[in-house]
């Protein structure tokens, strides 16, 4: 019979009661809170891994799972709770941080198409109503850009979570009404720039006259002109209230572009003629050809610059 042992760790498992646990080898990164109570309030006990342990001196050092400890001690309430333990007996200090240091090196991690698919195939309820809405639309979800397709999937799933099913319904209907179709025009920042409008605006955006002017302009000019006012998706939410507005002469009309930029703007529904606007430059904020005090421009830019970051990993997105 062959010989196989190259290939299988020296390794017996055990269940170890948390307290008896040792998470705080200097190679370990910090503990994040926030992770845990995220973890802790999603718990799943199928979700749960082996913790790695490696046992000197009579000690059990986590090298592999201090998060998954701290999340069972949570949701337990207990550090008596027992978690199962993969205990290696034969490394040393420095073979450890080896090991912590190189796990993921060689570990292909899932693309969001590919955890959507998953839930789908799971009968999760948030992705199987994402899907019928986009196929509500003669569009499918995809994991490449193609006609047809839709391959910004977390964008579509960050939507939904942050603003409802009637505000993701909105977006796409805007998108598929201006551009016919176009995927490039299902990018991560133009479909986030739109959600921005819908949500920011609401019954002020008209949504015939979105699907006009902004039909009016190309993805690719649209795209020129996003990235000469500012990163991110909200350089395309400016472009596309500037081309909205046009050459209107009635503020009453106008879509108020600092609005996109306030924590709380509840003014749209009551904008009269004498109502004055603001006009938003890279610098600073102007009004009749003046500066304006800065008010919240820049720790609102912070704002939705963070939003705009969460989606930063997804290769498959603009």
């Amino acid at each position: 019979m062959p010989d196989f042992s190259a290939f299988v760790p020296n390794v017996h498992f055990e269940q170890i009661p948390i307290k008896h646990l040792v998470s705080n080898q200097e190679y370990q990164r910090n503990l994040s809170r926030s992770h845990i109570n995220r973890a802790a309030e999603n718990f799943d006990l199928y979700q749960i891994n082996p913790v790695k342990v490696s046992r000197r001196n009579g000690i059990n050092y986590v090298f592999n799972g201090q998060h998954t400890i701290e999340i069972v001690a949570l949701v337990s309430g207990s550090r008596e709770t027992p978690v199962w333990c993969m205990v290696y007996d034969d490394l040393d200090y420095s073979h450890e941080a080896d090991i912590f240091a190189n796990q993921m090196k060689f570990v292909k991690p899932l693309i969001p198409y590919e955890i959507f698919m998953a839930n789908i195939e799971a009968g999760n309820d948030k992705q199987l109503m994402i899907r019928d809405l986009v196929e509500s639309y003669g569009m499918i979800i995809g994991s490449s850009k193609k006609p047809g397709a839709i391959c910004a999937v977390s964008t579509l799933e960050y939507i939904f979570d942050k603003h409802g099913y009637h505000a993701l319904d909105r977006v796409l209907r805007l998108i598929i009404g201006a551009w016919e179709g176009d995927f490039n025009s299902f990018s991560a920042n133009i479909m986030k720039a739109v959600a921005k409008l819908v949500m920011v605006y609401k019954e002020s955006l008209d949504d015939d006259l979105f699907k006009e002017k902004l039909g009016a302009i190309s993805i690719k000019q649209l795209t020129r002109n996003a990235k000469e006012r500012r990163a991110g998706f909200m350089g395309y939410a400016e472009v596309m209230v500037l081309e909205y507005n046009g050459k209107k002469k009635s503020n009453a009309a106008k879509l108020p572009l600092n609005a996109l930029f306030a924590k709380d703007y509840s003014g749209l529904d009551n904008i009269g003629e004498d109502d004055e606007f603001y006009e938003v430059n890279d610098d600073a904020l102007f009004q009749n050809g003046s500066q304006v005090e800065e008010l919240t421009l820049d720790e609102n830019l912070n704002d939705v610059n963070s939003e705009d970051e969460e989606e930063s990993g997804d290769g498959d997105e603009e």
